[in-house]
């Protein structure tokens, strides 16, 4: 499922492993998810992996939703949160945006991993990643210019899940201005504004099936996120030029 996996743990190492570290894969359609609450809460369940597919996580608080996105390699406990309880209550949505694999890693799987210590060392930084990629999220959603926020949200999604072509970075992936908006902590009329903006540009244009099309380099403030530039926290003056 992961070839980056099995390099890590190597030839021998990778065959007993799977033989041995079985997982339940479920299959979810496109359509709203409600996760099965008990398997994820048994006691030394590490959680979900996504093994492929795009889900969608939002965060409702009063009248404002937040969206994640979430696929590949990502590490899930989905029922892990305060919720309704929390000091300010809020609510958690989950759907599913294509075909998306599923592996529950119960407890079972949990005992048998815990003998591969290049294999746990994956699935922690599949938390790690996750985490850092909420935190550029919630860094975009302070760039000061709605057009900056989507170019740069945009080369963080291609750099996950692009492909590079003649004509550009293709993002395969079918976000309606809306969805773009609640990405970047933005209204979808001024997402709209920002769009039509980047493709008089040149920047980012919509493809024939839906998806995302960018062209030339990544803005520079994207280029400093990744070499872990401590100026990461430059001003919107700076990033926006």
């Amino acid at each position: 499922m992961f070839p980056e996996l099995g390099r890590r743990l190597g030839p021998e190492q990778a065959r007993i492993a799977r033989q041995h570290a079985l997982a339940r894969v479920d299959l979810l359609q496109p359509g709203r998810w409600a996760p099965e609450v008990d398997a994820v809460e048994e006691r030394g369940c590490l959680g979900v992996l996504v093994v492929e597919g795009l889900m969608t996580r939002e965060v409702i608080l009063a009248d404002t939703v937040a969206t994640e996105l979430v696929g590949r390699g990502d590490l899930l406990r989905p029922s892990e949160h305060d919720g309704r309880s929390a000091p300010v209550p809020f609510d958690v949505s989950w759907r599913v945006i294509e075909p998306t694999r599923i592996a529950t890693l119960d407890r079972q799987f949990t005992e048998v991993i815990g003998h591969f210590p290049d294999a746990l060392e994956f699935l922690v930084s599949a938390g790690v990643r996750r985490a850092q990629s909420l935190a550029l999220h919630l860094a975009v959603s302070h760039l000061r210019r709605v057009d900056t926020r989507l170019l740069v949200i945009m080369w963080h999604l291609a750099d996950r899940w692009g492909t590079v072509g003649r004509e550009g970075v293709a993002v395969p992936l079918k976000l309606t201005h809306q969805a773009l908006g609640r990405l970047v902590g933005a209204q979808r009329p001024s997402v709209t504004t920002a769009l039509k903006q980047l493709a008089e540009q040149g920047t980012l244009t919509r493809t024939a099936d839906g998806g995302w099309l960018l062209h030339g380099e990544p803005p520079h403030v994207l280029q400093r996120i990744r070499s872990g530039d401590a100026a990461v926290s430059a001003t919107a003056e700076e990033i926006t030029g």
